[in-house]
């Protein structure tokens, strides 16, 4: 494997795998500016001051409150703030709307409400609209005059989305598209003024339109009862015979799957984002709970089986975190370039995030995942009070299940992690074959037992390098025993990708750390390297066990005793105290009485 280090801006999508990258040249939450700080802050703000103190109205419906909630957040510039200065909004860049994107996700269930319009149902304008497109809706978007809706989801269609049936035909004086079909579990569709909506014209040609919700034609159907995030509108949508002006295609007939998938990889960037925000906030409700829960004459946060909890919790975020502020920098200086090189801001907004959409399928997997594990915890924390809608563990627990359903499941993005990256191989993209084929060598030399490398996390760091190896050496061997075939081999597929999450989280967390080292002192940093310790070394685990469930399902005989051996040795770690060091991370959180890190 290549040691080459690569600037941030320069690392391509899934180029991680194969290329190692240093401390400074990655983005990390310590580097916030001042500016993204006061983002944050207004939007923090404003979920402290507006939603959570109306959280059970918003979960009941109250009529009218999320509508106005929303535009009380467009008054704030809140709606706005990816919508360029020229078009109403505040222009900010792709850190800033992550750092924004983490503040909302505590919102509960009108993040939901306000990710749909902001994201899917304002980015396709602002990307692919023409300029009368951008002109006439994105101020209005911006300002919160009137709210979007994105169409994708019917009856028959769910993560087959090309497999749409909603029509489009041209009128007989080709002035109009008639639109016939159903769309269902639409976000905002009980209030939406407008929808970004997919039909097949002449039935084979999947497009993009932009539909007025006070067209003929048009209903609404009733709200959806959900598990969760009651208070976001949920309804099926119906088109008979809608008139859809032809000046109201997006994009060009026939290509709104480039739509369709581009805006996707932001919403599952986005939905990590939140996530994270979300977790930092119901955890820290755990550890007050934990804090003033006495039992047997003592605080319930004094017991180590409530410190593991915690500090686990704890971990999680803090590496959910690095991991997507690391990839919304590379994000963000890939804008820069393409914007430096002569694109056009919309054209290196689509570019950047088809470009890290590898990435992005990863965290929405992980984000999701994590936030399971927080909330889950939380209620075992709270205990029979945590099943109670009296207190706030049960609405978390609630919200978060849909996560993992949202923007693909997350078993269609663990089957596109691994299809991305084979496809941008076979294409010259990625040059896996290369370190691949090198993995084979290596494996008949034998090991290097010289110095162990010395300094904070060197060690882990280490160890990550070599856990690429063990996923390239596993991926190289699948996709020559399958060829063509490998997509059939879901199971396979899957182990491999959770083998990528686990290396890319990781070494996420260790450069985070080191660059704060770095920055600051090892002392400042000391925190952050004893998560980061705990959780390379169970992540070094989980890579082999997801290793061993790959190889056995292809690998027989010799070639199965030497790619175990081959996997033992890439994943090989000295044992490290995490009864010590979760324990160190608990009297953090039980000091500070919140999530601190």
């Amino acid at each position: 494997m290549s040691a080459e280090t690569k600037n941030l801006s320069s690392l391509k999508g899934g180029e991680f795998l194969i290329k190692d990258s240093e401390p400074q040249s990655i983005f990390i939450p310590e580097d916030i500016t001042e500016e993204q700080k006061l983002m944050a802050d207004s939007a923090r703000e404003f979920v402290e001051k507006e939603i959570l103190p109306k959280v059970n109205a918003i979960d009941h419906q109250e009529p009218g409150l999320v509508v106005s909630l929303l535009e009380k957040a467009g008054e704030l510039g809140l709606l706005g703030t990816s919508v360029p200065e020229q078009y109403g909004g505040l222009g900010e860049d792709f850190n800033t709307n992550t750092f924004l994107s983490m503040e909302m996700g505590a919102s509960y269930s009108f993040g939901v409400s306000f990710a749909a319009h902001t994201g899917i149902g304002t980015l396709p304008i602002l990307y692919y609209g023409t300029e009368e497109q951008k002109a006439k809706y994105l101020p209005k978007l911006a300002s919160g005059k009137i709210k979007a809706a994105y169409c994708l989801t019917e009856p028959t269609s769910g993560s087959d989305a090309l497999s749409a049936k909603t029509t489009a035909k041209l009128s007989g004086d080709g002035k109009y598209y008639i639109l016939n079909g159903q769309k269902m579990w639409i976000t905002n569709g009980g209030f939406a003024d407008i929808l970004i909506t997919f039909a097949q014209v002449d039935g084979d040609k999947f497009t993009c339109f932009i539909i007025d919700t006070k067209s003929e034609g048009f209903t609404r159907g009733k709200e959806e009862d959900k598990m969760g995030i009651k208070g976001s509108s949920t309804r099926a949508l119906f088109l008979d015979n809608v008139q859809v002006p032809k000046e109201n295609i997006l994009g060009e007939i026939g290509k709104g799957h480039y739509i369709a998938f581009n805006i996707l990889n932001i919403g599952r960037f986005k939905l990590c984002a939140m996530t994270t925000g979300g977790a930092k906030r119901i955890m820290s409700t755990a550890v007050e709970y934990a804090n003033g829960r006495k039992q047997f004459g003592q605080p319930i946060s004094n017991f180590g089986a409530i410190k593991y909890k915690l500090a686990e919790q704890a971990i999680k975020i803090f590496v959910a975190e690095s991991a997507t502020l690391r990839t919304s920098g590379l994000i963000n200086d890939k804008v820069k370039e393409l914007v430096a090189g002569g694109s056009s801001y919309n054209q290196a907004l689509i570019a950047a995030a088809e470009e890290y959409a590898i990435e992005s399928a990863m965290l929405k997997v992980f984000g999701s995942e994590m936030l399971n594990y927080v909330v889950d915890e939380t209620v075992q924390i709270y205990g029979g009070y945590g099943y109670s809608e009296e207190y706030p563990a049960a609405r978390a627990y609630r919200d978060s299940r849909i996560n993992r359903i949202f923007e693909g499941t997350n078993e269609i993005n663990r089957l596109l992690t691994v299809d991305m990256l084979v496809k941008r191989s076979m294409k010259g993209r990625l040059d896996l074959m290369g370190p691949a084929m090198m993995i084979q060598k290596d494996l008949m030399s034998v090991p290097s037992f010289g110095e162990k490398p010395e300094g904070l996390l060197a060690k882990e760091l280490v160890a990550v390098r070599e856990a690429k190896k063990a996923i390239l050496m596993i991926a190289g061997s699948a996709v020559q025993k399958f060829m063509m075939k490998l997509a059939d081999e879901q199971e396979i597929i899957m182990n491999v990708t959770d083998m990528l999450i686990e290396v890319f989280t990781s070494e996420s967390a260790i450069l985070r750390t080191m660059k704060l080292a770095l920055a600051k002192s090892e002392e400042a940093a000391l925190p952050y390297a004893e998560m980061t310790q705990v959780y390379v070394s169970d992540s070094l685990e989980r890579i082999n066990l997801y290793g061993k469930h790959a190889i056995s399902a292809f690998a027989e005989g010799d070639e199965l005793k030497m790619l175990l051996l081959g996997l033992k040795r890439y994943t090989k770690f000295d044992p490290v105290n995490t009864t010590k060091l979760r324990r160190n991370i608990a009297a953090r959180l039980i000091e500070a009485g919140k999530y601190c890190f």
